[in-house]
């Protein structure tokens, strides 16, 4: 985070540093002024939640499997036993939402300058990314911390603080409200924000910000979980030209095949991919420790990356490299050490994360065409995903249809075989990304964690309390309720 930065959230704050006196009693007239459009771009660098999630939802997951190796870290164990977090750290819960409040709070700073501003004009495309980034945040807390979006029951589920302005005292006093309220709020930032985008703003590292194609693509995420699906297709269908997504999909069985493995960690995450369409750079050891974490990918999903054994019957391309016999992995990270110390080998790890890519929009729309009854839609985004992924690929061969969706997975109902298609690839697609809990969440899916001597099994059933992360407990200082466990 950005050494200038105006204001940090109380809700951040105290997450991290709830000892610090000193530090909180600064009055926030001592900061930064923020009185230009330039100052005010700048400012929203920060507007990004600089925390990766991927390491607590991906074990979380059942694509995390008990090595019974000896590296057994408390911020990769304690979330695969759905444990409450004790750390604090980089790439745990809590480190996530002292980061997403840090952004809203950069959000909101900047929104506020822009009221003031005597020619709101000039800043209308900081206006619009202030807004898709404080949307975008917040759907992350409530997505994580709170019971998934249900319109049966979001008008009484607790939800997270929606923060609209920047705070003026030490420690705010704030209520969760509700799940349904949250999603208001979103919505009405996200339809408010989209419009005023302007990529033309954005002259260096547009993929670090919220492009027109990126607002779209999370646009389609949103009301995917909101289950508005002719809204996923209408934003998806705008995230690209033309509304073909093939152009952007990654090159898998062709470039990415031919590339070697650190290679391929640096290209997965480059600015210039075009499947990239929003990233961001976060504090973490993610790009280090995910091939021998001891709750990760084992032997049995690695082979499962690869399998013949999918409804298109040929093998999907990626490339799965192990360290050890145990640990397999995809090269999809790759980590930048900054020294703090030129004379020491100390310093602060980085990984850029991507945070919405093109593959995901693609499934985001076939599930929606698939929930509308528009089958063949959803299983031609399906056969464009194939193309790029299936070593040595024939349309005539590979390609899915109706009947072949159906006979695989032995069943006569086609929505149910088609879902349960996207859901299976889209798995492995994000293997070490993290999105697999979304699925997880949407579709009330069981996750079975089972220990590497067999004698622990759980089972995290769909409306276990422990789906929802639990909150820092530091933010009973500002009124919150803790969930329930």
């Amino acid at each position: 985070m950005k050494r200038n930065l105006v204001y940090i959230s109380a809700l951040a704050i105290i997450t991290v540093a709830p000892g610090c006196k000193k530090y909180l009693e600064q009055l926030p007239d001592q900061r930064t002024e923020v009185n230009s459009p330039a100052k005010v771009a700048e400012l929203l660098t920060s507007a990004y939640p600089r925390a990766n999630y991927i390491p607590f939802l991906e074990a979380m997951s059942d694509n995390a499997n008990d090595k019974g190796t000896n590296n057994n870290s408390r911020y990769n164990r304690q979330p695969w036993f759905w444990e409450v977090s004790s750390d604090r750290d980089q790439d745990t819960p809590d480190y996530y939402w002292q980061k997403a409040y840090a952004a809203i709070a950069a959000a909101n700073q900047a929104l506020m300058v822009i009221e003031n501003a005597e020619d709101q004009s000039a800043y209308r495309a900081s206006k619009g990314e202030a807004l898709l980034a404080r949307a975008y945040a917040h759907f992350m807390l409530v997505t994580i911390y709170c019971k998934s979006y249900d319109a049966a029951s979001a008008a009484k589920d607790p939800g997270i603080p929606y923060v609209t302005k920047p705070e003026n005292v030490v420690v705010e006093k704030y209520e969760r409200k509700t799940v349904a309220y949250v999603y208001q709020q979103i919505e009405k930032d996200l339809t408010e924000g989209l419009p005023l985008i302007d990529d033309n703003s954005y002259m260096v590292a547009p993929a670090y910000h919220f492009t027109t194609a990126a607002a779209h693509a999370f646009a389609t995420r949103f009301y995917l979980f909101k289950k508005e699906y002719d809204k996923v297709v209408q934003h998806a269908n705008l995230t690209f030209p033309a509304g073909k997504a093939l152009p952007y999909l990654r090159p898998v069985n062709t470039t990415y095949n031919a590339m070697e493995e650190l290679v391929l960690r640096k290209e997965y995450t480059r600015a210039t991919q075009k499947a990239n369409l929003l990233l961001v750079e976060t504090q973490s050891v993610w790009a280090r420790d995910l091939r021998d974490n001891r709750y990760g990918c084992d032997p049995v999903l690695g082979n499962l990356i690869n399998s013949r054994d999918n409804p298109s019957g040929g093998r999907l391309s990626y490339k799965v490299y192990y360290t050890r016999p145990e640990d397999f992995f995809v090269p999809k990270f790759y980590e930048l050490f900054i020294r703090v110390d030129q004379n020491a080998n100390i310093g602060d790890p980085y990984d850029m994360i991507p945070l919405l890519t093109a593959e995901e929009v693609l499934f985001n729309r076939a599930e929606a065409n698939t929930e509308l009854g528009n089958y063949e839609a959803a299983l031609a985004d399906v056969n464009d995903f194939l193309s790029q992924r299936i070593s040595g690929y024939i349309a005539t061969t590979h390609n899915l249809t109706v009947g072949k969706v159906r006979n695989y997975y032995g069943t006569i109902d086609t929505r149910s075989a088609i879902i349960q298609t996207i859901l299976y690839f889209k798995r492995i697609e994000y293997m070490f990304e993290g999105l697999r809990w979304f699925d997880i969440l949407r579709h009330k899916l069981p996750v079975v964690h089972t220990s590497f001597d067999g004698k622990v099994k759980m089972t995290l059933g769909p409306n276990d309390p422990r789906r929802m992360v639990q909150i820092p407990q530091e933010a009973q200082l500002s009124g919150l309720e803790l969930n329930p466990r």
